[in-house]
């Protein structure tokens, strides 16, 4: 496994494991992030990336990147 802020713009990939705290692996889940479900990553910036969740683009800084696993 390895974090989402290691997949290039253009992949998309499958959510394998989510960490953190109850409070954001369920603030991730109401954006659509939930296990076994696909991500694919628009666009990177410094870390910081746009994508495509369940037909909606959602941003996340690095640090919540970092506890989406695939």
């Amino acid at each position: 496994m390895m974090p989402l802020t290691m997949v290039k713009a253009g992949e998309t990939v499958t959510i394998r494991k989510i960490t953190g705290k109850d409070e954001i692996r369920l603030h991730l889940a109401e954006l659509g992030f939930v296990v076994d479900g696909t991500v694919t990553v628009v666009s990177e910036i410094a870390g910081n990336l746009i994508l495509r969740v369940k037909d909606s683009r959602v941003a996340l800084d690095k640090t919540m990147a970092n506890r989406i696993m695939i």
